[in-house]
Parts: C-alpha cells; sequence; structure tokens
C-alpha cells in the first residue's frame, strides 16, 4: 500500500428528526390533547485511532462521511431514535485541523482515541412542547437542526522514539535494516527512500525503541527541493535524532562537514524546535576506509563541526558498532522518559515498552 500521510475529508453529522404533531386517540376520550413526540438527536461523528493502519491512503477515494439523521418523533409522546454515531479510523499519530479555520482540532497519539470533530443537530419539538391553558391543541411542531459539517485536513505523524536525519544516500536506510526488522529499499544511488519507514529495534526481550527513517534532505529543501523536508514533520515526536554522515562519499569533491552543516541549516529553516532536539553525531561507513583513514577523517569531521554531543562511529552495512549505538539510545531513552515522569508530563509511549507498530 503506498504510504499518504495527508488527506483532506469532509464530514457530516446527522440533522435531528422533526418533531411530531400527534392527538391522544382514544376510545371514551373525544377531545385527547397532544401527544406528539421529540425528533431523536443527530449522530456525531468521531476519528478514532486505530491500531494496524498506518497510513491515510484510503482517504484518497473515500473523501465524504455522513452520519445518519435522527427519526421523527412519534405519537404517545415517544422521541425519536437517535442516529448511531459514525466513526471513522485513523492511524495512530494523526493530527486534525478545521481545514477553513486552520483550528487545530486535536492529536490522536493512543489506540483507541476517540475526537469528536462533527456533532448531531438537536431533534425538534413535538407539538406536546406547545400546549398552553390558550392553546389546548397545538398544531405546531419544529424541524431538527442541523448537524455540523467540517472539511478537515488530517496529517499523519508516526510515532517514533529516535529520528533518522541525513542526506540521501547517507545509509539511514541500511541502519534501519541492520538493527531492525524493517526492511526499506536500498540502493547505491540517492532518493532511494521515498516515505517514512519505522523499525522496531529490540534490545533485549523487554527493551526496545522505535526508530524513522525518512528521505534524507538537501540543501534548499525548506524551499521545497527534494523530498525529506515533507516528511520532517515526522520527526517532531522523536525523542532523540541521529544525524547520520557519510565518512567516504563517492563523490570525490563532497564535504561531508559542510553537507551536515546544510542538514542542520534545513532543519531549523523548518523549525526551531526540532533543530533544539537533542542530537546525536553518527558517522558513518567505516567499512569503506581502511581503519586509520576512516579514524583521521572522522577526528577530521568532528573537529572542523566543533561538535559537542555524542559522537559514534558505524559501519550499518556490516553492523559494525551498531549493537553499542542501540544500547546507548536504550539507555538514554529510559532516562528521557524518568525526567518526563519526575515533571509529570509522562508521554504515554514508554520507550522501554515495545510499542504497536
Amino acid at each position: 500500500m503506498r504510504f499518504v500521510d495527508e488527506a483532506i475529508i469532509k464530514v457530516h453529522a446527522g440533522h435531528g428528526g422533526r418533531g411530531a404533531v400527534s392527538f391522544r386517540r382514544e376510545k371514551f376520550i373525544p377531545y385527547g390533547g397532544p401527544d406528539g413526540g421529540d425528533g431523536g438527536k443527530g449522530a456525531d461523528v468521531y476519528l478514532v485511532a486505530t491500531d494496524g493502519i498506518n497510513t491515510l491512503a484510503d482517504f484518497r477515494y473515500h473523501r465524504t462521511f455522513r452520519a445518519p439523521n435522527g427519526q421523527p418523533g412519534r405519537s404517545r409522546e415517544c422521541t425519536g431514535a437517535a442516529g448511531a454515531d459514525l466513526e471513522i479510523a485513523v492511524p495512530v499519530g494523526t493530527s486534525v485541523t478545521d481545514a477553513d479555520t486552520e483550528e487545530q482540532l486535536g492529536d490522536l497519539t493512543e489506540p483507541g482515541m476517540r475526537l469528536l470533530v462533527a456533532k448531531g443537530g438537536k431533534g425538534g419539538w413535538g407539538n406536546t412542547r406547545f400546549k398552553s391553558s390558550t392553546n389546548r391543541a397545538p398544531r405546531k411542531a419544529t424541524p431538527g437542526l442541523e448537524g455540523e459539517k467540517r472539511e478537515l485536513r488530517l496529517e499523519l505523524k508516526v510515532m517514533a522514539d529516535v529520528g533518522l536525519l541525513g542526506l540521501p544516500n547517507a545509509g539511514k536506510s541500511t541502519l534501519i535494516r541492520a538493527v531492525s526488522a524493517a526492511k526499506p529499499k536500498v540502493a547505491d544511488y540517492p532518493f532511494t527512500t521515498l516515505h517514512p519507514n519505522l523499525g522496531v529495534v529490540f534490545v533485549n526481550d523487554h527493551r526496545s525503541f522505535v526508530m524513522a527513517d525518512i528521505p534524507g534532505l538537501i540543501e534548499g529543501a525548506a524551499d521545497g527541493a527534494g523530498l525529506g523536508i515533507r516528511f520532517l514533520k515526522h520527526l517532531q515526536r522523536t525523542r532523540l535524532l541521529l544525524h547520520l554522515v557519510d565518512i567516504a562519499p563517492p563523490d570525490p569533491d563532497a564535504d561531508p562537514v559542510a553537507d551536515a552543516r546544510a542538514i542542520v541549516k534545513e532543519l531549523k529553516r523548518f523549525s526551531p524546535e526540532l533543530a533544539a532536539k537533542e542530537r546525536w553525531l553518527v558517522l558513518n561507513k567505516l567499512d569503506l576506509l581502511p581503519p586509520e583513514e576512516a579514524e583521521a577523517r572522522c577526528q577530521d569531521i568532528v573537529r572542523r563541526l566543533r561538535w559537542k554531543g555524542p559522537v559514534w562511529r558505524i559501519s550499518g552495512l556490516a553492523r559494525q558498532g551498531t549493537e553499542r549505538l542501540c544500547q546507548a539510545i536504550m539507555t538514554r531513552l529510559e532516562e528521557l522518559a524518568a525526567e518526563e515522569r519526575e515533571e509529570g508530563g509522562l508521554d504515554a509511549r514508554h520507550a522501554g515498552e515495545h510499542p504497536s507498530v
């Protein structure tokens, strides 16, 4: 199935049912009073975060959703049946915005979460409501109110603990294949990855985290160049970013340091908050150079970048250093989760629990 991370849909809540005009007609009661009941309430529309759905692709073909109306009122003061609420299944991680007002309606970040997006109309009044001392036989009833109509913009932001950053062909897909069961396409040319990939990394039987690989960034991405800028939003919910740098680029004129700075520049242009996330430098493709040359090149990159944070040297293809990297990531995620608990803002996605993806 093709990955789709944005969709526009229209939702129509149900209208309220019309109130009834009715009079009692019973033997020996020739002048029975009004007994028309109210109309039923129109159905509401909910979005429900559902496991097992990983894309918004279905909304490309089914874009309009109508909830049932309430039933008309009946005699003997019986209220019409309310419309059954309409529940629309969406992937976990879906953000919902009113497309007309740009109002943020909510984020569905946990399986089973429900978000009311359109409220059904109230039922109309039956003629019993209009009975008075001066009007013993009212023939008036009111129609039900219309249900809400809305155009919604759905955006899927994948739920991951760790996000991978880097140029196209930096080895991000190779790394996620090496440490998880994910099988993204890998080839020796740029832009092999065309959509986000998720992989669950199991450190041991009871400790795991989710890693996200997005299409690589290029300079000018914030102005629409390349593919990655569209998918940077998928990193906004991560706790930790890994910035992969190819220490042995195939182009002899390429400068890994300049390329790394360009990535950070595009990150800041897209979102200062995302750029401020904790970021580790991961120097990849050690297997392509002799050990002494690889170490010298790594030291040169760190020195020229003036990097003060954690630095890891790996080969995703040879799985060199990847196990130690994953162990360190798991430990750091557990530390961050403990800090969140202390601050009272515990994220529901505990890093040490098995995620459901």
